[in-house]
C-alpha cells in the first residue's frame, strides 16, 4: 500500500505562486507514475501534470502549460508541483495520486486517465483571489 499526503496549498492572489507537495509511504514510488489532479466544487476532477518514473517525461493540461512544473524526489519519495502565475480559475482541491504503470510507452492520454492511478492523497485546497 501507498499513502499519500499532500501539503502547500492555502490562499494565494491572482499571479502568485504556490509550491505543492505530495509526501508517499508505505513503500517507495520510485517506480511510479505520479500524477496531480484537481478538483473545482460542482465540477469532475481534472487532470493537472503527470510524471513517469525517473522524471523522464512530464505532461501537462494545455490550461497550465507554461505556468506549472511538476517534479520528483525519489530520495525523499516526494513529488512536487510548482504552481506559478496563479488564476482564479485555478482554486480547486488538488490531488496527488500514484500509477504502478508497467505499459511501455507511456502516453499522455494514459498519463492523464483519473481511473488508471491506483493510489490518491486527500487533497490540499488551493484558493486564488482575484
Amino acid at each position: 500500500q501507498v499513502q499519500l499526503v499532500e501539503s502547500g496549498g492555502g490562499l494565494v492572489q491572482a499571479g502568485g505562486s504556490l509550491r505543492l507537495a505530495c509526501a508517499a509511504s508505505g513503500r517507495t514510488v520510485r517506480s511510479y507514475v505520479m500524477g496531480w489532479f484537481r478538483q473545482a466544487p460542482g465540477k469532475e476532477r481534472d487532470f493537472v501534470a503527470g510524471i513517469t518514473y525517473g522524471g523522464g517525461n512530464v505532461y501537462y493540461a494545455d490550461s497550465v502549460k507554461g505556468r506549472f512544473t511538476i517534479s520528483r524526489d525519489d530520495a525523499k519519495n516526494t513529488v512536487y508541483l510548482q504552481m506559478n502565475s496563479l488564476k482564479p480559475e485555478d482554486t480547486a482541491v488538488y490531488f496527488c495520486a500514484a500509477d504502478y504503470y508497467r505499459g511501455g510507452i507511456l502516453s499522455a492520454s494514459r498519463a492523464s486517465a483519473s481511473r488508471e492511478y491506483d493510489y490518491w492523497g486527500q487533497g490540499t485546497q488551493v484558493t486564488v483571489s482575484s
